[in-house]
């Protein structure tokens, strides 16, 4: 990754923030902390609310580079649509590429190339709509979980431990476009493997007050302890050289997060990638990253030098 020591480099720089998808308040929350970090480094930056707005800018000749903190799909930035509009215009963007994006956004395409490398990952069924979601959970077994297969931040999941819920947990995740996905509830610990560059950051056990971590642990709860480095020594080692693997499995690059439940048993479980990891109060990256002595300004300025492809 090529490194800048001269904020003028960047060129005018579109931070790109919102959008539409589910989790536009979570992006612009990520946006407002990331756009103020770049301008106190000197970075000429610049809000843009979603992607149409960036594309007309960019089209203008308004920008050189696109740091991207769009979160989710559809209207997100992380599922390789905006990707592919920006390869097309020629502009530099933070974070992975079209393929990396997408396949991290589907969850049960992610699941299958790691199946297919031998990489762990729990049990699982995709679901289309109106798939016989009981036989599908008798194939699976309780307790497991019910989720959209493309969205992110615990959106629309839920943990069903029996039968009686099953409905419910479904007719949550069918609010969300896109199929469902089914898989086996790991009992254990919830860690987070940040990446950065080629760097892996240390991992971080997340321990909710609540029965996991969902979408109010994530934002809005103050009382979600986080333990960094989740762990130690040798398991800790091989934590995170099996997130850098899943990583690299799904053509992911720049920056990300790779999130991973542990057994008890202390085998580790690949659940997905995020490739615009949330840079808010609450968020991972920033956490494991100021561990590794990396401050917040600093992890902006390395992220927007993820722009920097070695074909550009």
């Amino acid at each position: 990754m090529r490194k800048i020591t001269d904020p003028a480099q960047f060129g005018r720089v579109a931070v790109v923030m919102g959008g539409s998808s589910a989790e536009r308040e979570v992006s612009l929350d990520s946006g407002r902390n990331v756009l103020t970090a770049l301008k106190a480094r000197g970075v000429d930056a610049h809000a843009i609310d979603g992607i149409p707005a960036l594309l007309d800018a960019l089209r203008a000749g308004h920008f050189a580079r696109v740091f991207n903190i769009l979160h989710g799909q559809h209207g997100g930035g992380e599922d390789g649509v905006l990707q592919g509009a920006l390869e097309s215009l020629h502009v530099p963007y933070t974070g992975s590429g079209v393929l990396g994006s997408a396949l991290s956004m589907d969850k049960t395409r992610s699941k299958r190339v790691w199946q297919s490398l031998g990489l762990p990952t729990p049990k699982f069924v995709a679901l289309p709509r109106g798939a016989d979601m009981h036989a599908a959970a008798k194939e699976i077994g309780f307790p497991l979980i019910v989720k959209p297969a493309c969205e992110g931040s615990s959106v629309g999941v839920t943990r069903v431990f029996e039968e009686k819920d099953l409905d419910a947990a479904v007719a949550l995740a069918e609010k969300y476009p896109g199929d469902l996905l089914m898989e086996t509830l790991i009992v254990g610990d919830e860690l987070t493997v940040g990446m950065l560059g080629r760097q892996v950051l240390p991992s971080i056990h997340i321990v909710p007050k609540g029965a996991f971590y969902d979408y109010n642990a994530k934002y809005i709860a103050e009382d979600t302890r986080y333990i960094c480095p989740g762990l130690e020594g040798e398991a800790e080692a091989s934590l995170r050289a099996l997130s850098l693997e899943a990583f690299d499995a799904l053509g992911c690059f720049g920056w990300g997060r790779v999130d991973v439940m542990r057994d008890r048993e202390g085998r580790n479980w690949l659940l997905e990638v995020n490739t615009a990891p949330g840079m808010t109060s609450h968020s991972l990256v920033p956490k494991a990253a100021a561990v590794a002595g990396i401050d917040y300004q600093e992890l902006c300025w390395r992220v927007l030098e993820t722009s920097f492809r070695e074909t550009q």
